[in-house]
């Protein structure tokens, strides 16, 4: 199990450098910062659902509340009692509007749990496909659980 944790941590490092290089290739700008939390999660061997509700942070503005339901698909095993993840959000334009993350988002994630674990995951969606989402630190979670695969985001306006 530890080997698999190092195995998949440095994986989860090379991946995020590649999309963070890329991003930044593509002439798109930091707007702030989308943090999620949610509930209970149980994963079916094949894949999972989770719901978690997000706020957008920028400087300056009001928060911007979502409403976010996570697909997995791949290996995906366990229990969580609690998620919370934070994403910086690269956009082609310095300011978003109300509702602008609004979309569907897809990628590759990867996480491990005994107890209080860690996990990461980059998405590219949202308009066109011109915003990412990439991991300003790792998922935190509560439970005993070990998840690699894809990843979807749906992302709608919340209150």
């Amino acid at each position: 199990m530890r080997r698999f944790l190092i195995l998949a941590g440095a994986a989860l490092a090379m991946l995020t450098a590649s999309i963070a290089g890329a991003s930044a290739q593509q002439g798109r700008v930091q707007v702030g910062v989308l943090e999620c939390r949610g509930g209970a999660s149980i994963g079916f061997i094949v894949g999972s659902v989770t719901n978690l509700g997000c706020v957008l942070r920028v400087d300056g503005v009001p928060d911007d509340r979502y409403v976010a339901t996570i697909r997995k698909v791949g290996l995906d095993l366990g229990i969580t009692q609690e998620s919370a993840l934070a994403w910086g959000v690269f956009a082609p334009v310095a300011r978003l509007g109300p509702g602008d993350l609004s979309g569907n988002y897809a990628g590759a994630q990867g996480s491990a749990t005994l107890g209080v674990g860690v996990g990461g995951n980059v998405l590219v969606g949202g308009s066109n496909n011109s915003i990412a989402l990439q991991p300003l630190s790792v998922q935190g979670q509560v439970g005993v659980s070990v998840a690699a695969g894809l990843e979807s985001l749906e992302l709608r306006p919340g209150r």
